[in-house]
């Protein structure tokens, strides 16, 4: 059996363009009114970048964790792991939007999207991440292991700025406490 693919986020490697906000967006547009087919309206995007600094930027996406909270407390049962992609999707027909999942969620990855009434949470694109795809700079890679390549240097380093070169890269597999 092989292993399965994974959304391994690089911090170090991120420069804020929000192209993952973007391919996201696209790649969930908004469902027309009393039916289910898409309009050409993008949808809410499911990942979201922070600006640390001026340099520095993180991508925060959900971590489709092992023991899920937002799964645990739905009574529902609308959220469930999709098998062949392991994202844990939001069943739209069970779900009451009873907002639990989106409280329980410690990372604060679950929404609620009321221009379309629903909860919506990163679903990795049915195993086909947009975010990851249009990634510039490999800041997100969908795979079975992140490559080990260093974070490219900042623009103001190559240009000769004397600022220096930013911290290394850190991935995130899933959450840890220890």
């Amino acid at each position: 059996m092989s292993e399965a693919k994974r959304l391994f986020v690089t911090p170090g490697r991120c420069i804020g363009c929000r192209g993952c906000e973007i391919a996201c967006a696209f790649a969930h547009p908004v469902r027309r009114p009393g039916g289910h087919r898409p309009s050409d309206q993008p949808g809410k995007s499911r990942i979201r970048t922070f600006p640390m600094s001026a340099e520095r930027h993180v991508p925060v996406v959900c971590l489709q964790c092992e023991e899920a909270a937002c799964q645990a407390v739905c009574p529902t049962g609308a959220l469930q792991r999709n098998e062949a992609s392991g994202a844990i999707e939001v069943l739209t027909e069970r779900c009451v939007r009873c907002m639990m999942c989106v409280v329980a969620c410690p990372f604060g990855n679950v929404h609620d999207e009321p221009a379309m009434r629903e909860i919506v949470k990163c679903d990795l694109c049915g195993g086909d991440p947009a975010c990851a795809k249009f990634c510039p700079t490999a800041a997100l890679e969908y795979a079975v292991r992140p490559t080990r390549n260093p974070p490219p240097k900042p623009l103001h380093s190559v240009a000769g700025g004397t600022r220096g070169q930013m911290a290394g890269a850190v991935s995130t597999t899933g959450p840890s406490v220890r």
